[in-house]
């Protein structure tokens, strides 16, 4: 009697270690963690408010990042389901585990089931009232997904929304009032970037991959980048001039936030125009240093002038 081994049937084999780390890699691909840069950059705006700066407001924005977060991985994932097929048309999407063939549908399905209990979770145990924004979140991406990204102009006003409301949620996980300036600046800001976008999957593909870009051309990009950067720089401005901040020295942090925020929009306009890339903007911004140290060096300004206010104002400089 001959002892050979017992072999598994395939669909019971249990696969290799190696392969179920590569089965993991592939679903954090497919929520592409690069992109959580958004949350993390619109949630936090609210700190702007005085108000905001306590460890409690704290810890709510914190989990209002994780809330959208999670609510922005399910929007990549019933994008890359509905659009597989043009996907793998375009020298850049193709890429994407889904496309590629690394991610089958069932199973990308399956995890956005599982981010999509753990994110009804938090929204009724822990905040119920962010739930509304990023309700609405959801279904203005279902309608994206299925309608308004094939209308063009108004995919551009669809995308800037989705980051209006990630502000949304940051003011009310705070209970602040946000501001107006601020908001405009976003959404103008927002605006740019997304039509940067579109320029760069105009050159590259054209209406092949997304039919929108039939509605538009480069010479009208071109008009609308120069009009969302104005727009931007003047909401700004009307922001540090005229909302109080945290910091206690508003004309200080206006003389030298302005040429900062100037330089940053010069910059991104720079790379548009004369490197052709900023097809994704944000990994375009990430890589580019003399943005990211613009950045860096705002950051510290502020906090250095909110620090300076709070010992001002606690009377412990003369």
């Amino acid at each position: 009697m001959s002892s050979t081994p017992l072999e598994l049937p395939p669909a019971l084999a249990v696969p290799p270690a190696s392969s179920r780390r590569s089965r993991s890699r592939d679903l954090l691909v497919l929520v592409r963690p690069h992109q959580w840069l958004k949350n993390l950059l619109v949630v936090p705006l609210p700190l702007v408010a005085p108000a905001a700066w306590t460890a409690v407001s704290v810890a709510r924005l914190a989990v209002a990042v994780v809330v959208f977060t999670l609510a922005s991985a399910l929007v990549y994932i019933g994008n890359d389901i509905a659009d597989r097929e043009r996907d793998r048309s375009h020298p850049v999407k193709c890429g994407r585990p889904i496309a590629a063939g690394h991610v089958s549908v069932a199973l990308a399905a399956a995890f956005g089931c599982v981010l999509a209990g753990v994110l009804a979770t938090l929204l009724v145990l822990v905040v119920p009232r962010l739930a509304w924004p990023v309700a609405g979140y959801l279904v203005l991406n279902v309608l994206y997904s299925t309608w308004l990204k094939h209308v063009p102009l108004l995919d551009l006003f669809v995308v800037v929304l989705g980051f209006e409301l990630r502000i949304v949620t940051g003011y009310r996980a705070v209970d602040v009032t946000p501001s107006t300036w601020l908001l405009l600046c976003v959404f103008f800001l927002c605006l740019m970037l997304i039509l940067g976008k579109r320029r760069r999957e105009l050159e590259d593909s054209g209406a092949t991959h997304r039919p929108a870009l039939a509605g538009y051309s480069p010479g009208l990009i071109d008009q609308m980048l120069t009009l969302s950067a104005g727009l931007t720089a003047v909401a700004f401005l009307f922001f540090l001039s005229r909302t109080p901040s945290a910091t206690g020295f508003d004309d200080l942090a206006a003389l030298l936030l302005t040429p900062l925020g100037l330089f940053g929009l010069f910059r991104y306009l720079q790379i548009l125009a004369v490197h052709r890339a900023g097809g994704d903007p944000v990994r375009a911004l990430l890589r580019d240093r003399a943005i990211v140290l613009t950045a860096l060096l705002t950051a510290a300004l502020l906090a250095g002038l909110v620090v300076t206010g709070h010992v001002a104002g606690a009377g412990w400089l003369p």
